[in-house]
């Protein structure tokens, strides 16, 4: 078992999409989170890793077929945090929409995890060690391009330092690309509030883009830790490939 971050913190998952990409390629499921990865479902793997990073209270927000996910979890779930389950009602909006739906269950700096991407034990002990700036976040990044598995899909950033110039995923002259991993302070929550109140939808990118304006936004590379967003077929599959290989597991074919 690898050693977990010293630091403990608040986790959050954003578990509430419909996740129409990934559906079909479960014959026990329709629900992403709960598709299994290389015989594992997604949002157990992601409790896992926010476990590795170091947080003993997790806060899953859910959204479509919130019931059954939170169901199974419950059932399933043998780890030692303390779960809470919040419900976006508006699931069908932007993701940023999932994070300010977590606020009243999060206590200070948290870690805010994607559900349908997978971890590297390494990439979370990386972010339970990691301490952003004042009232700001800091997002894990990847420079690895070459490593991408689908980099239309990918959330592009283009750094100045350790600063976002610009993050996107049709800006030109990136140089890394986000993995779907945030340390945070309630700054980022409060700046999606900002958003929010203007627009009536917020993503978190547009999140991001508020604290890189008043300099509070902050990336951290991940080195030679491994990732990947999961969703669609090419991707599950593509997950399960290194999956196997690092943890020595046999899959059917």
């Amino acid at each position: 078992m690898p050693l977990k971050a010293s630091i403990s913190r608040t986790g959050v998952i954003l578990a509430a999409g419909f996740g129409s990409r990934l559906r079909g390629v479960s014959d026990d499921t329709s629900l992403k989170p709960l598709t299994p990865v290389a015989g594992k479902p997604l949002l157990l793997r992601t409790l896992r890793s926010l476990e590795i990073a170091g947080c003993d209270r997790i806060v899953v927000v859910l959204g479509h077929g919130a019931g059954d996910v939170q169901a199974q979890i419950e059932r399933r779930y043998e780890g030692d945090a303390k779960l809470f389950f919040a419900l976006n009602p508006h699931y069908e909006l932007q993701n940023g929409l999932s994070v300010l739906t977590a606020r009243p269950f999060v206590e200070g700096p948290f870690i805010l995890s994607m559900a349908d991407h997978v971890f590297g034990d390494e990439v979370m002990t990386v972010a339970g060690a990691h301490k952003p700036v004042p009232n700001g976040a800091t997002l894990l990044v990847d420079h690895k391009l070459n490593m991408i598995f689908d980099m239309d899909d990918a959330t592009k950033v283009r750094s100045d330092g350790d600063r976002i110039a610009a993050i996107g995923k049709q800006i030109i002259g990136y140089d890394c690309v986000d993995t779907g991993v945030f340390v945070c302070t309630m700054g980022l929550i409060d700046a999606l509030d900002v958003v929010f109140k203007e627009k009536g939808d917020a993503s978190l990118s547009d999140g991001v883009a508020e604290l890189a304006a008043t300099d509070r936004m902050r990336i951290l590379d991940i080195g030679e830790g491994f990732w990947q967003d999961v969703d669609t077929p090419e991707m599950l599959a593509h997950a399960e490939e290194v999956l196997e290989q690092r943890e020595g597991i046999s899959l059917p074919d």
